[in-house]
């Protein structure tokens, strides 16, 4: 299987697995070994344009179906944002699935030196200081693209002030290949 081909095969294992914990009857069918290798991915469900869960790894550390099911079950239950998924709210809800490249670290002595390289093409950006840690999908560059505030609001996700700096604070990019249910007829 193609990476292009993932998205289906991967888009219904995230509503199976859902629909599983609703209770609901799914079926499984045979899994290709492509998504058996290790990979890392978040899960994004949406409501009407608006966001309703989104969790993921950032590192590869399990089988690309498992990663998915754990993560899709985790977005629609566990969300801190959000109360837990309903049945009534599983028929309009949207899944999107992201898979992610190894990150590669960003250099720089300043923050403005950061604030400098951070630009939308670059992709998602994960932060990390001590125990605070923070990510944003490529995704979040429509809403945040200005990159002064877009590092402010990761700061700020991270549990840091927004006007917080520190050299030992370290920051890496990554890409996303994303599908969504929306962009997939007939999945």
């Amino acid at each position: 299987m193609y990476p292009s081909e993932l998205g289906r095969p991967l888009l219904r294992i995230a509503r199976d697995a859902i629909g599983a914990e609703l209770g609901l009857p799914v079926a499984s069918g045979p899994v290709d070994d492509t998504l058996n290798r290790v990979g890392a991915t978040f899960v994004t469900l949406a409501q009407r344009g608006h966001l309703r869960g989104c969790v993921g790894t950032l590192e590869p550390k399990r089988p690309l179906r498992v990663d998915v099911q754990r993560n899709a079950v985790a977005a629609a239950f566990r969300d801190t944002r959000f109360p837990p998924l309903t049945r009534d709210e599983f028929d309009i809800t949207s899944i999107e699935v992201s898979l992610l490249t190894a990150s590669q670290p960003l250099l720089f002595a300043d923050e403005n030196e950061l604030v400098a390289q951070l630009r939308p093409a670059l992709g998602g950006v994960t932060l990390a200081y001590g125990r605070h840690r923070a990510t944003f999908l490529p995704q979040v560059w429509q809403t945040l693209d200005e990159p002064r505030r877009f590092l402010a609001e990761l700061k700020r996700k991270a549990g840091l002030p927004p006007e917080f700096w520190h050299p030992e604070m370290k920051v890496s990019r990554y890409q996303v290949t994303k599908w969504k249910e929306s962009e997939i007829l007939s999945i």
